[in-house]
């Protein structure tokens, strides 16, 4: 007698960072990725498989500045939750991300949510219950297949995020939470298929489980895989790698970013004597073409966001008189550059600080022209990143010098190069640092950690005990990029306005920007 048998489909979705429409928002040209366009691939795959779940693995709400205008101005359903709403997906978990905007913010999108979030390490700190929603999901599939979803979110949020945005919340580490949890799960609900869907990534090499990166917990999909007995399949995100394989024994995926590719999870079960068993199972990625229709329901619920989106970034702040643009990324992190000299300016008078701390953000950007627009500020600014200032000694300043200076590494040829570790598993560009207000030569011929030759202030060496007021981004203030030597220093202060605004208000108030580079620092080999 032929046996009974269920396919489960799973789609997932990580990582959107409010990219819906298929759109270069630099240029305004169409591209091959974006909600709307992974939108007709899940509407191909329902018609094959109407059963299947739909997963967003986190960072949704953050990211574009079709988000960035949605968070400042959407009055009623954040567009990004009405999309997922029509798209019936069935569960979402919470990015590092989701909190850039508050809390407040993030929870009236999952009070607007037609589905549940699920975090099983995100608990509040009063009385230690999930703070978003609940830590899994139950669902049946043609009324027999029992599957269970965990969530779990990256728990070193806290060392990037802004302390007002995630007051009274509590960070577990994921590994423990999960341990526990799939423990609970296997012997309280005994489901026939357990998936996590963890917002983190992995920290080590798949193929040979060496350490990819500084084993912080920040990525613990490696130890997750490896060490916690039950699970069936690992969605994972936060690096933007595209990943789609099995290890251990687990599938695994990883989805890219701002929808550049739709996970494709897939069990086929058999009933036998001791009930439902695996007997195939398999993990890819569906990637639109460029010949991908995006959704046209999709866009039609998002289509007047969009449009003032489009015209708020063609809103001219400024002009420039010299040349201000970024032609190559690296050159303009090798010496000093005009732009990066605007951005230290901008610090330095929001804040009063005597010195500035400044990384150039964006890959994509290509700095301003002859015309300043909304848009050429929000292509450099790409993160919501606040400005903080902290009282550092000038040892701390000297770590911090020798942390960025590990960013680079001498080629066979001798020339200057970007080093893997800022490449591998995941680009990381914007953790290297560029300083103003103190003078510095960086000699790549001398080991990592002591590549500092020269370190002056106002043509003296700048003193070891003293103390200064430095101006850095919110994120690199909290000790993000591995800058440990930030963590717990005074906070002297702390602005509530984004970096972009910031920049934005700084540009309408001088009228016109002049290229000026302060030779304050240098590389030598």
């Amino acid at each position: 007698m032929e046996r009974e048998s269920v396919k489960c489909v799973i789609l997932v979705t990580s990582d959107i960072h409010g990219y819906i429409h298929p759109v270069d928002y630099r240029t305004r040209e169409e591209i091959p990725s974006g909600l709307a366009k992974l939108a007709t691939l899940i509407k191909e795959e329902r018609t094959k498989c109407p059963n299947l779940l739909l997963i967003d693995n986190g960072d949704m709400l953050q990211g574009s500045p079709f988000a960035a205008y949605a968070a400042a101005h959407a009055a009623g359903i954040h567009p990004c939750i009405e999309v997922m709403n029509s798209l019936q997906y069935d569960a979402a978990v919470p990015g590092n991300h989701e909190f850039n905007y508050g809390f407040a913010k993030l929870a009236k999108a999952v009070e607007a949510s037609r589905f549940p979030w699920l975090s099983s390490n995100l608990l509040t700190k009063e009385s230690g219950v999930p703070a978003l929603g609940r830590p899994y999901l139950v669902k049946r599939i043609e009324d027999k297949l029992k599957v269970v979803i965990l969530g779990a979110t990256t728990h070193y949020i806290p060392h990037w995020e802004k302390g007002s945005h995630i007051e009274g919340l509590d960070f577990r580490d994921t590994l423990e939470a999960v341990t526990a949890w799939v423990a609970y799960i296997r012997e309280h609900e005994q489901p026939d298929l357990l998936v996590v869907s963890y917002h983190g990534g992995f920290e080590r090499d798949l193929d040979n489980g060496q350490a990819t990166e500084r084993l912080t917990g920040e990525n613990q999909a490696y130890a997750i895989c490896m060490e916690v007995p039950g699970i069936d399949a690992l969605i994972t995100g936060h690096q933007h790698r595209l990943i789609a394989e099995e290890l251990n024994g687990v599938l695994v995926v990883q989805t890219g970013s701002n929808g550049q590719a739709l996970g494709h999870l897939a069990f086929e079960f058999e009933h036998g004597d001791d009930g439902w068993r695996t007997v195939s199972k398999t993990a890819r990625l569906l990637k639109p073409e460029a010949n991908t229709a995006a959704d046209e329901e999709v866009e039609a619920l998002t289509r007047e966001m969009e449009k003032r989106t489009q015209d708020w970034l063609d809103q001219p702040i400024g002009t420039t008189e010299g040349d201000l643009s970024v032609r190559d990324p690296f050159e303009c992190r090798r010496s000093p550059h005009p732009f990066v000299q605007f951005i230290h300016a901008v610090q330095l008078e929001a804040t009063s600080a005597e010195i500035s701390a400044a990384a150039l953000l964006s890959e994509e950007s290509k700095g301003f022209g002859a015309v300043i627009t909304v848009r050429d500020v929000l292509s450099a600014f790409v993160y919501p990143n606040t400005l903080t200032v902290l009282r550092l000694t000038g040892e701390d300043i000297r770590l911090a010098l020798e942390q960025s200076a590990a960013y680079f590494e001498l080629g066979a040829d001798g020339k200057p190069g970007v080093s893997k570790a800022y490449l591998q598993p995941k680009a990381q560009h914007y953790n290297y640092d560029m300083w103003a207000g103190i003078e510095y030569d960086i000699d790549l011929s001398l080991p990592i950690g002591k590549r500092i030759t020269r370190l002056f202030r106002n043509g003296r060496p700048l003193a070891m005990t003293a103390e200064y007021s430095v101006v850095m981004n919110s994120y690199r203030a909290g000790g993000g990029g591995n800058f440990d030597m930030f963590r717990g220093k005074p906070v002297l202060y702390e602005g509530a306005e984004d970096m972009a605004d910031i920049a934005v208000g700084y540009i309408r108030s001088k009228g016109r920007l002049t290229a000026s580079e302060d030779r304050n620092w240098r590389i030598m080999r």
